[in-house]
């Protein structure tokens, strides 16, 4: 290695002073060239504090990337399940949970399948833009989780400024679904009904005499049966369950309020720390002056 010999200077290692290392020497001659430019005297010496604060930046900087790319990569192995998930029920199931007749495709299976979806491309985004130290893929991802945050705070507040209007419209809307529990091709609204009745003691959408205004006559699935066995909903002498499966998943989601806000609340502490490591390490990366590469 050649000695960095600053003009009207002396040697440095001829004047007894330390270097970190062999490797980071070049960096004191590429330093002292920059400050003095070949003219005039040393004037002061650059220290191992100066190398040290620099390789705590280049530290923090590989921890909060490697921190980022874990935590992502998590992030993308959820969406991949609940993909899978999704592609499961909608080949198995068929249009499993679709209550609605006026958004058929609102099933369990292609809502997993959306989120899974988005999910998984937000996790990706993520992954790859922390390991390749990129600010575009980092920029994008942390778009991509405003966007998702401030669509959910926008549903949310929609949802509470017309809650009752909400309440009303999807209880009609589940009751004109009542009609087509019968028909050949919406197997996946009958099969979701005979499991939320079933499961959740309950028949119809506010009683059980939705089904005799929805099927025309007197009659209920079997399922609301209190006794079930074949044909039990056509006889009128039976007892049927009285409450309604609306009134019973407002029941439930009263009790589970708590644990509900505490998922709720980890969601949002997760886009919040995503949003927060990503633009941290595209600031330090743009610091570091590390090139841009789109």
């Amino acid at each position: 290695m050649t000695d960095c010999i600053q003009p009207g200077g002396i040697d440095w290692r001829a004047a007894g002073h330390s270097y970190v290392d062999d490797a980071t020497e070049p960096a004191f001659c590429e330093f002292w060239r920059h400050i003095f430019g070949g003219g005039g005297h040393l004037r002061f010496v650059l220290n191992r504090t100066e190398f040290k604060k620099c390789n705590m930046a280049r530290g923090c900087l590989c921890c909060l990337k490697y921190m980022m790319f874990i935590f992502n990569l998590i992030f993308w192995l959820c969406g991949c399940g609940l993909l899978g998930v999704g592609i499961w029920l909608s080949v198995s199931q068929g249009s499993f949970a679709t209550f609605s007749p006026s958004f058929p495709s609102l099933s369990a299976a292609n809502m997993v399948i959306t989120i899974g979806a988005i999910v998984m491309v937000t996790g990706f985004l993520g992954c790859l833009g922390a390991i390749k130290e990129n600010k575009c893929l980092l920029l994008s991802f942390f778009i991509v989780l405003l966007i998702i945050l401030l669509a959910e705070l926008i549903l949310l507040i929609l949802f509470f400024v017309y809650s009752d209007k909400v309440s009303e419209n999807a209880k009609q809307d589940l009751k004109d679904g009542l009609a087509l529990y019968n028909t050949d091709n919406n197997i996946g609204l009958r099969n979701a009904w005979n499991i939320i009745q079933a499961e959740w003691k309950c028949c119809g959408v506010t009683g059980y005499t939705d089904w005799h205004e929805a099927l025309k006559e007197k009659v209920v699935p079997d399922r609301c049966c209190q006794e079930h066995y074949q044909e039990c909903g056509r006889n009128s002498t039976n007892m049927f369950w009285t409450r309604g499966c609306y009134e019973k998943v407002e029941e439930w989601l009263d009790d589970n309020k708590h644990l509900l806000g505490t998922i709720g609340m980890c969601i949002l502490v997760v886009q919040l720390m995503g949003m927060a490591f990503s633009m941290t390490l595209f600031h330090q990366i743009h610091r570091s002056g590390k090139k841009y590469d789109a």
